[in-house]
């Protein structure tokens, strides 16, 4: 009793700088293989959804290549191409990142899909554009973390050399 007492009274005598120190401190212990995760689930997961708009089964809808056509509008490429190869990318690079496999050229692939979004179809849509592209820079910097595949070959390798 007389211990906690003391304990106690410790913390009463820590100022305010002390306690913000010590919450940044416990805040600094946050993983960067939990951040990571985090970053390629939920920026695959938006991805997906996006691809899942643009198929029905294994084809490209023609709604797909429509908005390709009129809203999209990309220069330098046909709308039906755009519009596959938005949904194979929408598809196949998420699905990396959840596996880890790849993950820092999958975040690469698909930042720039991003950064054609922002400059060519949705470029008054920058809050949520740098929202996707902080996710990616986290993978692309830090790498995916341990819980990955991409972690375990590089371990496999590693011991091998």
């Amino acid at each position: 009793m007389q211990e906690h007492m003391m304990t106690a009274g410790v913390a009463e005598r820590e100022t305010v700088p002390q306690r913000l120190y010590g919450a940044l401190r416990l805040l600094n212990r946050i993983p960067h293989d939990l951040i990571a995760l985090v970053a390629r689930l939920s920026i695959a997961a938006v991805f997906w959804q996006s691809g899942q708009t643009k198929v029905d089964g294994w084809h490209v809808t023609d709604n797909a290549v429509y908005l390709f056509q009129t809203e999209y509008k990309l220069p330098f490429i046909d709308p039906w191409i755009a519009a596959h190869i938005s949904a194979f990318s929408e598809h196949f690079f998420p699905f990396l990142l959840v596996i880890g496999f790849a993950s820092r050229l999958s975040a690469l692939a698909l930042l720039g899909m991003t950064l054609v979004i922002e400059i060519f179809v949705y470029p008054d849509a920058w809050p949520t554009h740098g929202t996707w592209a902080t996710c990616f820079l986290v993978i692309i910097a830090g790498g995916p973390g341990r819980i990955a595949l991409d972690h375990f070959i590089a371990r496999r390798f590693r011991r091998s050399a």
